[in-house]
C-alpha cells in the first residue's frame, strides 16, 4: 500500500503545499478522488497520481448517523494505518475526524479489499512518530502544522478489528 513519491512527484508536492493551492484542494480534492475511484473501479485517484497512498474510509456521521465514505491518504505501519487530520492546515479539523471520535468503528478499503478497523487518537511520542512518517512522504504536513498553529492537528490510528479481537482472546 505504501507508495514512495518519485522526484517529479515531490516537485509537484511543492506546488500543492502552497497556501492558495491547499485552500482549493481542501474544497475539491475529495470530490475529484471520489469520481476517479468510481470511474476507474478503485484503481486511480489524483492523490495516487502525485505519489501518495489512498484508502477509502467509511465512517458513521457524528451528527447524522449516516455512512460517509472519504478517500484519504493513509500511512501504514504494519497492521495499523495512521491518518493525519490536517485538513490542509485549515481552521478546523476535518469532518471524518469527528466521525471517528464519535463512532470509532469504521471500514477501510485498500486495493479492492475492505476490512473493519477501530480508530483511536494518538498522542505524545506515538503521534509525533506518525506525523513525521507522513511528513517523510509529503512535506506539506509540516506547512499545514505551521498554518494550523492555532489548533492541534490530530493523528488517528486505525487498528484492524480482527487483529484486536485475536489479541484480546489470547490468554
Amino acid at each position: 500500500m505504501t507508495i514512495q513519491p518519485n522526484a517529479f512527484q515531490k516537485f509537484i508536492h511543492r506546488f500543492l503545499m502552497l497556501k492558495p493551492v491547499s485552500a482549493l484542494l481542501s474544497k475539491i480534492l475529495f470530490r475529484a478522488d471520489t469520481l476517479l475511484l468510481w470511474a476507474t473501479k478503485g484503481k486511480l485517484t489524483v492523490t495516487r497520481i502525485v505519489g501518495l497512498s489512498v484508502i477509502q474510509l467509511t465512517t458513521r456521521g457524528a451528527k447524522t448517523g449516516k455512512l460517509r465514505t472519504m478517500p484519504l491518504i493513509g500511512f501504514p505501519d504494519g497492521e495499523k494505518i495512521a491518518l493525519i487530520a490536517s485538513y490542509f492546515g485549515g481552521e478546523h479539523n476535518p469532518g471524518w475526524y469527528y466521525n471517528l471520535k464519535a463512532n470509532p468503528e469504521c471500514d477501510v478499503r485498500i486495493n479492492g479489499e475492505t476490512r473493519k478497523y477501530l480508530a483511536r487518537e494518538s498522542f505524545d511520542e506515538e503521534r509525533e512518530k506518525y506525523f513525521q512518517m507522513a511528513n517523510s512522504y509529503y512535506a506539506g504536513y509540516e506547512k499545514y502544522r505551521e498554518r494550523a498553529a492555532h489548533r492541534h492537528i490530530p493523528v488517528m490510528v486505525l487498528e484492524r478489528k480482527d487483529s484486536l479481537t485475536t489479541k484480546d482472546t489470547k490468554v
